[in-house]
């Protein structure tokens, strides 16, 4: 730390007020003028700065709850679920209580504190407490100790982050759009692979190609869960991997007795997922069992399991599941429904010349998102070491 800065409190140059919600059963209380932020829509936000807000409360809403307007240009902090979202409110602002609102004294710029808040969060977090879900109290807040330089170095400091980070804002922006690139540009090779059909092809349902099968789950489940040597693989989505094919191993083991009450699926199986993000594919590469968020598919026919699995994940197959799901919440596809899909089955002989030439093009989709990917965890990199170097005197 440079000489001649100082070390303080954030309860010593901030102050530090809680929001809180007024009855969202009293219709008096809502659509008011008043700006009030939570953490949910504080974590989509892009920007550091926020001028509206989704919801907005009335005068007796504000005074009938503990909920506080904060003056512009204050820091709020989402305090629990999850701890470390911030935004810089440009207009007067009240909070849920799962926020925290850090109002700068004369001595700290707003955008300094908010920088600083920006690289401790990992700090924040540990100090939080509670069973279900962590919340870092006000109390605790007050005693984070903050690097106080003078007025003139911070807003030295925060011109260096700003051009920086809008440099790195920039170049983020083009990679992840790279990366989207990169997805669609195989989505959409994918889906014309399947939809210019030639001669041979055929149309035939999910069902007449694959014995269709639903998983089962013991019930209460959590008695089944077991750590010893005769348990028995478990398979859940935490298995998969993102944008990944096979399934190798499973994270929990249930007892041969929870076995017996679930569905079994061998190596070779595919399983397609029922449930949160339902319609992926996958290729069993391990032996296991599967709760009824699965839906088990062992082919019946002389198929490429290579040509199924493209043909399961293309648009042309994934937008069937799309319009046979149901769920106003949770979204879902019954086991009636989901044997209605209708695939393109190439003669043989052809699916093997197009899983060929497609292996080749989605090796080359995954060196592009891998080189992207880096490119985005290098700059993520680059912006915590900028501010690890900004509160340390090194800028």
């Amino acid at each position: 730390m440079k000489k001649g800065w100082q070390v303080k409190t954030l309860g010593e140059v901030c102050e530090v007020m809680n929001g809180g919600t007024p009855k969202t059963g009293v219709r008096e209380y809502w659509d008011g003028s008043h700006l009030w932020i939570t953490p949910a829509e504080m974590g989509k936000r892009l920007s550091p700065y926020v001028g509206d807000t989704e919801r907005k409360i009335t005068d007796l809403g504000l005074r009938n709850s503990s909920a506080q307007m904060l003056p512009p240009w204050s820091v709020i902090l989402s305090s629990r679920a999850p701890i470390g979202h911030l935004v810089i409110n440009t207009e007067p602002m009240a909070t849920n209580q799962g926020c925290k609102g850090l109002i700068p004294s004369n001595q700290l710029h707003h955008k300094f504190l908010y920088y600083y808040l920006s690289s401790i969060v990992d700090l924040l977090n540990s100090l939080g407490t509670g069973a279900t879900f962590k919340e870092l109290s006000g109390a605790k807040l007050k005693e984070v100790a903050i690097p106080v330089p003078s007025t003139h170095e911070q807003q030295r400091i925060v011109g260096i982050l700003d051009g920086a980070f809008d440099g790195i804002a920039t170049a983020k922006a083009n990679a992840e759009k790279n990366l989207q690139n990169a997805h669609a540009l195989f989505e959409s090779h994918l889906e014309s692979v399947f939809t210019r059909r030639g001669n041979g092809w055929k149309n035939q349902t999910l069902d007449q190609i694959c014995i269709v099968e639903r998983g089962s789950s013991p019930r209460p489940i959590k008695d089944f869960f077991t750590t010893k040597e005769n348990g028995v693989n478990w398979i859940k989505i935490g298995d998969t991997e993102e944008g990944g094919k096979y399934v190798y191993s499973t994270a929990q083991k249930i007892t041969p007795e929870g076995a017996k009450r679930s569905k079994y699926v061998k190596e070779g199986d595919f399983i397609l997922t029922n449930s949160m993000s339902f319609g992926r594919p996958y290729i069993m590469k391990t032996n296991g069992y599967i709760h009824d968020g699965w839906f088990a598919l062992r082919l019946n026919v002389s198929i490429d399991s290579d040509y199924l699995y493209y043909l399961l994940s293309s648009r042309v197959v994934q937008s069937q599941f799309t319009r046979l799901a149901s769920g106003s919440v949770v979204q879902n596809i019954s086991g009636d429904l989901v044997k209605q899909a209708v695939l393109p089955i190439a003669p043989l002989a052809q699916q093997h010349q197009i899983v060929e030439s497609l292996s080749v093009l989605s090796g080359e989709t995954q060196r592009l998102a891998s080189l992207y990917q880096g490119k985005l965890d290098a700059l993520n990199a680059l912006k915590k070491s900028l501010l690890h170097q900004a509160f340390n005197g090194k800028l």
